[in-house]
């Protein structure tokens, strides 16, 4: 039997990002799969250690272009835990708010970018059009459609009014009737389930042991969602995590999917619920300790820690991004796979290389 080691990437058609997989077939089937990142690295946690640490914050939303504001909100939580800061009611609604339009926007893409991949050319375009009315939305409450900059160190900076509120839910009726075409494409469509049920299984067990996090573990069966821990206003909205028993690339895309309606549902309910009061409070002081923080990503949890000393700059930022941890899983996920579903696969742990290479 033949048995032949090549690169799949750095560039692929499927992924718009740069990383490298060193696949062993022996005929068409997959038996081995080696990582090689370090084709985007930026020194981001260098450049950290060298601004004042308010400045971080714009730093750090730059990690990723399609979560920046989680990015954001993890550094600013991490630094009002550190300072003992207590954020106004009304900012942690709104940075729910902002952080499940970003899931949104995010999820969308995504799953554009599957339908992409089957060559379902009216999906994509399809998933994309729903995208903007959310696109259109953060830039409406933000000023910025990809990099809010909306959130700061003791709450955000920019308000929700009654009259734009009502406008962000006349927006997010539009949005929820034209996702309602799209579910059941993903959910039903004898193509996308063909290319997907039963490909790349990451087992329960598996998933849990290899620290798989987001909707590559939920995918799995694991119950675990960060937003569960009840930070910013999640503790307050009623949430529970979205979980499929697959362990396939379809069970993590019904993942997604769903999720999407989660997150249309806790933006209507952050902003419906808005209370009244200051947006931020103000900070004095620098950093003095060291602490951790634990958000949710689209892509799953994302871990940041920090050390201050009590100057204007920080001693250490460290940030472990969702993809790095998926990675493991995803090399359990390949051997066995046929050659052609490797980038489906490798699609259904939807990775960011600039996140994980920061």
């Amino acid at each position: 039997m033949a048995r032949i080691t090549f690169p799949f990437g750095p560039q692929h058609p499927v992924l718009p990002e740069a990383i490298q997989l060193k696949l062993t077939c022996e005929d068409e089937r997959v038996v081995d799969a080696m990582p090689v990142i370090g084709y985007m690295h930026r020194g981001i946690e260098k450049a950290a250690e060298r601004n004042p640490f308010a400045n971080n914050v714009f730093l750090c939303e730059r990690i990723c272009g399609i979560c920046s504001f989680i990015h954001a909100l993890s550094y600013c939580q991490l630094i009002e835990q550190i300072m003992d800061i207590e954020v106004p009611p009304r900012a942690r609604y709104l940075r729910v708010a902002w952080s499940e339009l970003s899931r949104i926007h995010s999820h969308m893409l995504w799953l554009g970018l599957l339908a992409d991949s089957f060559g379902f050319e009216s999906l994509f375009m399809q998933c994309w059009r729903a995208r903007e009315i959310v696109l259109d939305i953060l830039e409406m409450t933000t000023g910025q459609r990809v990099i809010q900059s909306s959130c700061v160190i003791g709450g955000v900076r920019r308000n929700i009014d009654d009259e734009m509120a009502k406008t962000v839910l006349e927006k997010m009726n539009e949005f929820k009737r034209q996702f309602d075409a799209i579910f059941p494409v993903f959910k039903k469509d004898y193509t996308i389930k063909s290319r997907t049920v039963e490909k790349g299984i990451l087992p329960h067990d598996k998933a849990w042991q290899l620290g798989a996090v987001g909707p590559t573990l939920r995918g799995s069966g694991v119950s675990w969602d960060t937003r569960s821990t009840g930070y910013a206003a999640y503790g307050e909205l009623g949430f529970e995590p979205v979980v499929e028993q697959g362990c396939d690339s379809y069970a993590r895309t019904l993942v997604r999917a769903r999720e999407v309606y989660q997150s249309a549902e806790l933006v209507v309910k952050a902003v419906q619920n808005l209370p009244d009061g200051e947006l931020a409070v103000k900070v004095k002081g620098f950093p003095n300790g060291e602490g951790i923080m634990r958000v949710e990503q689209p892509r799953g949890e994302l871990f940041d820690y920090a050390r201050g000393n009590g100057t204007p700059h920080l001693e250490r930022l460290k940030v472990r991004t969702p993809t790095f941890s998926n990675i493991p899983a995803l090399l359990v996920m390949l051997p066995g796979a046929e050659l052609a579903d490797v980038p489906v696969i490798t699609l259904s742990i939807d990775p960011c290389i600039a996140c994980t290479e920061r």
